[in-house]
């Protein structure tokens, strides 16, 4: 976006820019929410529609989630002693997982950065598409890069950008070579192509 589309925000000293004020399909929610003080940094950088696909998941799972692991946990306690109970076991790990992505969530959702889809550019940004080709077995894998990690993408892995190839990629264009240092050892790609990703 040109720096002319957008307009300036007072949050204590100086001046900056943000793209809020240019959405005006923002929800209400983001609207009327307090501005950060100065030094608050966003919870997470979203595209809107990110946004609502993570607040639709987040609401089937405190709504429909917990009531289907409640009646789980019942049936798998009506099976016996709990202490030697594999079932009851396992609802209670599949219970604390839930949890967990249920506190993920709420974290990335309490104060996000609502932020535009990228459009069409020559180099990778964070929210597009990107397929690259491994020099070792010339297997090819798209990826969304992203940078939260609870978004998604269908037929896509998501990588953050945060993580050693989403860092690497960030930046890179068409047919650029990279290499991805890993704990499980450096690894050779190729940019083979990318697209902003809207949905």
């Amino acid at each position: 976006m040109h720096e002319e589309a957008l307009l300036p925000r007072t949050d204590g000293p100086g001046t900056r820019f943000s793209r809020l004020e240019c959405m005006p399909e923002l929800p209400d929610e983001i609207k009327a929410r307090p501005k950060r003080k100065p030094g608050q940094e966003p919870t997470a950088s979203l595209t809107l529609e990110a946004y609502h696909r993570l607040k639709a998941e987040l609401e089937e799972l405190v709504n429909v989630g917990r009531e289907r692991m409640s009646e789980r946990l019942k049936v798998a306690r009506e099976h016996g002693d709990i202490r030697e109970n594999a079932e009851y076991d396992a609802a209670k790990d599949a219970q604390g997982l839930m949890e967990s992505q249920i506190r993920r969530l709420k974290e990335a959702l309490r104060d996000p950065e609502i932020i535009e889809a990228p459009v069409a550019a020559d180099r990778v940004v964070p929210h597009m598409l990107v397929t690259v080709r491994s020099m070792d077995d010339d297997e090819e894998e798209t990826y969304l890069l992203a940078e939260h990690g609870e978004e998604r993408a269908p037929g896509a892995r998501t990588v953050t950008t945060s993580s050693p190839l989403g860092r690497v990629l960030v930046g890179t264009s068409k047919d650029e070579q990279i290499v991805v240092k890993a704990p499980g050892g450096s690894f050779k790609y190729t940019v083979v192509g990318f697209e902003p990703f809207v949905g």
